[in-house]
């Protein structure tokens, strides 16, 4: 297998913070105002991308929207988990239902109705002969 040896970056001249932005920058910069401009306004950094002029600005700007992006993250991560709810055990769920079957049953608007209309009768008494 041939090995190809490539370059690393020179770190002297690789980020200059008084140089001017170049186009590249520019265009992170704006995608990352789009991504900020969807976070809270307490989140928000109050830095005017069209005053960025330098490489030093641009940096400081991507590193103050990455960090609130970050903890907007976390943050709704967090809201979004749920506290773990102890659960009951299945004997104590059926004595429960026993205990609500057992007692008098209740009147259901049907009854009252029919009952209404059978003239206050109840289920032990027979309709009369006509």
């Amino acid at each position: 297998m041939t090995l190809i040896h490539v370059p690393g970056p020179d770190f002297k001249s690789s980020m200059d913070p008084n140089r001017p932005v170049n186009t590249l920058l520019k265009s992170q910069i704006e995608h990352l105002q789009e991504a900020e401009l969807k976070l809270p306004i307490g989140r928000q950094s109050k830095i005017y991308v069209n005053a960025i002029k330098t490489e030093g600005e641009a940096a400081e700007y991507i590193r103050q929207v990455t960090a609130a992006l970050h903890a907007a993250h976390d943050a709704a991560a967090a809201a979004r988990t749920r506290p773990a709810t102890r659960r009951k055990r299945g004997i104590e769920i059926a004595a429960a239902a026993e205990s609500k079957a057992a007692g008098k049953p209740k009147s259901t608007a049907k009854n009252a109705k029919n009952q209404k209309r059978r003239g206050g009768r109840g289920k032990d008494k027979k309709r009369p002969k006509a």
